[in-house]
């Protein structure tokens, strides 16, 4: 279709980047709220007498959420729209956070937490498909990669905040949760700058107001870049008109459809991967630091090392994505993450752990960044939020499976043997993003999934 033609000629200029730093800080204060819990955790016990099980279940509070925000968010972004899911799952993230900031029980914290878990979980999981739909094909994977680095930002305001609020400040651990509600102030800003999806838009019939979009960035592109826009070229693949109703059913019945089996299989099996071995490497190597002889196990010098690394592993993935293809991409840092937890498993002092640690996050988080980039390519416009959500949520369950699986192991395989079955577990994803993975650079969504024989690709 033209429209849509006209939409993917556009360079990528200051529109464009306002779009990246507004769903940048939205990933900004995910990624704080998910990293800020192990900092409240010591303050919570204290303040309600809590027992060691107890405070697990507050860790694994925020993921659960996340499992149902982001089938949520899939679900209702197909149908009633991108931007309307992003605001709404913000304010309802912030609203549980001050609720859990103002908790008077260990029941109503737990509660509200995994409340805001299912806010974080919904905006997380519709930022990256509404945002594709806007960026051209030559540019998506960077823009995209780029968009998930902003998480890692989140993760070291979360370090600040647990070295210079919780502990400094009467009541710090409650002020802190106060401040992850602060973006409930960026829904003003959202209101008025945030257009909806053109393609999302087209899906629903609603052709005069993708138009109107269209028209007004091709304005503002125009203008930032001082230069006549491209030329249109012809639209070789035409978006679908069908507008199936999209419900959890219909989606999986879709998703696991002959012609979509395979994408999807992937994008799971990848997203459960990355996310297991994310959680099981770091809520246990704190443990692997007290063997070593650390007594100060979450240290902000260790904790702010760690995700620091985070910055350049997610950027550096954002620009290969664009050379090496988004799988290949997945694919070498999924390689670097099984080379050096291995690494990690074999070292002894705590300078030589806590550098092995930051290597592996840095290429856990590129993975994540080749990720953000390549789920919403697979999957056609009209059920793309859902097919993304669903993907992240299957990646949850990775989350508050590990680390139970790997503290049951450990007993019996010692952390060596834990970190090496971890290992063979990114070995796995290697070899299937490499075999069955699609080749998504440089290709339009619309020539990726439409028609539906592309699928089989």
């Amino acid at each position: 279709m033209t429209l849509l033609a006209r939409l993917d000629r556009l360079p990528l200029s200051r529109p464009h980047y306002l779009l990246l730093l507004i769903g940048g800080l939205g990933y900004t204060f995910d990624g704080m709220d998910s990293a800020v819990v192990a900092f409240l955790l010591p303050s919570a016990q204290d303040a309600w007498g809590l027992s060691n099980g107890q405070l697990g279940v507050i860790g694994s509070a925020t993921p659960f959420g996340f499992l149902f925000g982001a089938t949520v968010a899939g679900l209702l972004g197909d149908r009633i729209g991108r931007k309307k899911v992003m605001m709404y799952a913000l304010a309802f993230y912030a609203v549980f956070s001050v609720v859990a900031a103002f908790a008077p029980s260990y029941e109503v914290f737990l509660g509200a937490r995994v409340l805001a878990g299912a806010g974080a979980g919904a905006e997380s999981a519709i930022i990256a498909p509404f945002l594709s739909e806007f960026v051209p094909a030559k540019r998506r994977g960077w823009f995209i990669g780029a968009l998930a680095g902003f998480f890692s930002f989140g993760f070291v305001m979360a370090a600040l905040i647990g070295r210079f609020v919780v502990p400094t400040l009467d009541e710090g651990w409650r002020v802190a949760q106060v401040i992850t509600a602060v973006p409930i102030v960026m829904l003003l800003w959202w209101r008025r700058s945030l257009p909806e999806s053109p393609r999302f838009l087209l899906q629903q019939g609603r052709a005069d107001e993708a138009e109107t979009v269209v028209s007004d960035l091709e304005r503002r592109v125009e203008h930032a870049t001082g230069r006549p826009l491209p030329p249109v070229p012809d639209a070789a693949t035409a978006p679908s008109t069908e507008r199936p109703k999209v419900n959890l059913w219909s989606a999986l019945t879709f998703l696991w459809s002959p012609a979509m089996a395979r994408r999807t299989g992937i994008i799971w099996l990848v997203w459960f991967v990355i996310t297991f071995s994310y959680y099981g490497f770091f809520s246990w190597i704190p443990t692997l630091l007290v063997q070593r002889g650390i007594t100060v196990t979450k240290s902000f010098e260790f904790s702010i090392i760690i995700y620091l690394a985070q910055i350049p592993g997610y950027f550096s993935a954002a620009w290969l994505s664009e050379r090496l293809d988004r799988k290949n991409t997945i694919a070498l840092y999924l390689s670097g993450s099984a080379v050096s937890a291995f690494w990690l498993s074999q070292m002894e002092t705590p300078v030589t752990i806590t550098l092995a640690g930051a290597v592996l996050s840095f290429f856990l988080n590129g993975t994540y960044a080749g990720v953000y980039s390549y789920t919403p390519e697979v999957f056609p416009t009209w059920i793309r939020a859902t097919g993304t959500g669903l993907s992240s949520a299957f990646g949850r369950v990775g989350s508050i499976l590990a680390p139970t699986i790997i503290g049951l192991s450990a007993a019996t395989l010692g952390f060596g043997g834990v970190f090496g079955l971890t290992t063979a577990v990114l070995a796995v994803g290697v070899i299937c993003v490499v075999v069955f993975g699609l080749s998504t650079a440089g290709r339009s969504l619309e020539e990726l999934t439409e028609p539906a024989k592309e699928a089989t690709r």
